[in-house]
């Protein structure tokens, strides 16, 4: 919960979910988009290693309303530095989140 408040994830969520969000294909370099891919990155990169909960994650945090939300920013980044395993493990927990 501390990383979450040092990393803004509340601001950010507001406003990946508000109704004027645009998804769009992700190429804008919204700081919210970025806030919220990294902290699920992080959150992604602890449960693989144990470190973290996934039952008390997916109690804490809706993981694939997240990852949908950002989803096309995280492909646009992908394409653009030419790495396919960007934000693997926040995809990997979404669609874990998703079953």
């Amino acid at each position: 919960m501390r990383l979450s408040n040092e990393m803004k994830v509340d601001d950010a969520m507001k406003e990946i979910f508000s109704d004027d969000f645009d998804i769009g294909d992700g190429s804008s370099e919204n700081p919210s988009v970025r806030t919220i891919l990294n902290f699920g990155e992080t959150l992604g990169t602890l449960v693989k290693h144990n470190v973290l909960d996934w039952d008390l994650l997916s109690d804490l945090f809706w993981i694939d309303g997240m990852w949908s939300r950002v989803a096309p920013g995280a492909r646009y980044v992908r394409e653009h530095m030419g790495d396919p395993r960007l934000y693997e493990h926040f995809e990997a927990l979404a669609s874990r989140a998703a079953v």
